[in-house]
């Protein structure tokens, strides 16, 4: 493990892949069969199960677990405190070990401080869940979801900038910080170039 950063508060487990540049802060806990991309922050307090993955340059910021069965792809953003889970039906006196689900965020994709992503779920690529947002479902690729449970309430550009385009429907619309084109058709947004 070249190039990268442990805080010596951490706990890296033997066997836990990092990828170069990387960052591993305060009290984290990284475990043995962990696999991390390059130029990945896992700030204070996180926590990285056996069975998990995690792409190239993804930010998890401070106080989140990210469980067995939970994969990001490159540049995701998990806001401070965010939850995963892998049970959907936890109970303290049953074991449930052999019914995780799998959760996967895909690449670009941000979630918020303070959400909840159910088990069991794919979240599409740069889709922005806000603050708080509790994901039950999965989420199309550049969708805005809010709310308990959530709700879309639009769709984002690759920059993280509220695209102007319909729910549902067709649509063009370009990105006001890039001025990337966008095509919404038939419930999905895709980018031209």
């Amino acid at each position: 493990m070249t190039d990268i950063f442990i805080h010596p508060t951490a706990i890296v487990d033997d066997g836990a892949q990092i990828g170069a540049g990387s960052r591993v802060w305060h009290w984290a806990h990284v475990c043995s069969g962990a696999r991390i991309g390059n130029g990945v922050s896992l700030g204070q307090n996180v926590f990285v199960g056996n069975k998990v993955v995690i792409g190239n340059q993804c930010k998890v910021q401070n106080n989140v677990s990210v469980y067995d069965n939970v994969t990001l792809e490159d540049g995701v953003f998990c806001g401070p405190s965010m939850v995963f889970t892998n049970v959907y039906n936890p109970r303290a006196l049953v074991e449930r070990k052999d019914e995780y689900r799998n959760t996967v965020v895909k690449r670009g994709a941000t979630l918020g401080a303070n959400c909840t992503i159910v088990c069991g779920v794919s979240v599409g690529e740069y889709a922005f869940i806000g603050a708080g947002t509790v994901v039950n479902k999965d989420v199309p690729a550049y969708a805005l979801m809010v709310g308990v449970p959530a709700k879309q309430i639009g769709w984002m550009s690759e920059y993280g900038e509220k695209l102007d385009l319909p729910l549902t429907g067709d649509g063009m619309a370009t990105c006001p910080h890039t001025g990337k084109a966008y095509m919404l058709k038939a419930g999905q947004v895709t980018t031209e170039g």
